[in-house]
């Protein structure tokens, strides 16, 4: 798959590589800790945008290399009134990840260290494996500024909002174990192991149904500000979303496959 140069050199800046049904993007910007400049940006929005494209791929992780997942916006890049944003993209949002909706399931492999705008990328991924070593955290409140790329949205979203407020007005660092008891992310990985949980966790979605995958990831997150359950609204996309999942080749096959009691050939359509 591709990469994504950095303009100050020939090196691969972020890459995407298939496992199987699962690509991985790769912040490859270690002696930065993986922060995130114009070119990352552009490399993830644009490693998004590929998987997405590609019916071959049916999930994807996003990781750093080196010690760190990501630190966050390149605050260097900032200080020299650099936009971070991806060049013509401003509507992915921070890099180029935490507003660009795509329909495959989306992990985030959280291999070291992961505060503010890394704490966010987990934050807007589907799902999240932490390294035992790692921390989370949204410290922009100590340097005087506001989580503004999704954590004052989405912290209070996904864990209790006393804890949510506990990240966000102390700054301090969550680490990995607390993390996961928390609901910030679903899997604690063992010492340099979490990339390879995420594939492996990716790898389960991927062994199902993916046109049924992508049909829950978009029902699941259009129906979370429809009000009550018992209200119209919420149902609509839920009856919507199994239509077009009742009227799809996977379903046939699904059913055909279990009559028949062998492994179903699923064409994502």
């Amino acid at each position: 798959m591709s990469a994504t140069v950095s303009p100050d050199s020939d090196r691969r800046i972020v890459t995407l590589e298939r496992h199987g049904h699962v690509a991985v993007a790769t912040i490859r910007r270690p002696e930065a800790m993986n922060a995130v400049n114009a070119a990352v940006a552009a490399g993830i929005g644009d490693a998004l945008a590929e998987a997405e494209a590609d019916d071959e791929v049916r999930a994807l992780v996003i990781t750093g290399e080196g010690r760190a997942f990501c630190a966050g916006a390149d605050l260097k890049a900032l200080a020299c009134g650099e936009d971070i944003s991806a060049p013509g993209h401003p509507e992915w949002g921070f890099a180029g990840y935490v507003r660009h909706f795509v329909s495959i399931p989306t992990i985030a492999a959280v291999n070291g260290f992961a505060l503010g705008g890394g704490t966010e990328i987990v934050l807007a991924s589907d799902l999240a494996v932490v390294d035992e070593g790692a921390a989370l955290g949204l410290p922009e409140v100590k340097r005087g500024l506001l989580a503004a790329a999704g954590g004052v949205i989405r912290t209070q979203r996904q864990i209790p909002l006393k804890l949510a407020l506990e990240v966000a007005l102390t700054g301090d660092p969550v680490e990995a174990e607390r993390a996961v008891r928390w609901g910030l992310a679903n899997r604690l990985a063992p010492a340099g192991s979490a990339l390879d949980v995420a594939v492996e966790l990716g790898a389960r979605i991927a062994a199902n149904a993916p046109l049924a995958v992508r049909e829950t990831k978009k029902a699941m997150h259009g129906t979370t500000g429809l009000g009550s359950e018992w209200d119209a609204p919420p149902w609509e996309v839920n009856d919507r979303a199994m239509g077009r999942v009742l009227g799809s080749a996977d379903f046939a096959e699904g059913t055909r496959a279990f009559a028949e009691k062998r492994a179903p050939r699923w064409t994502g359509r």
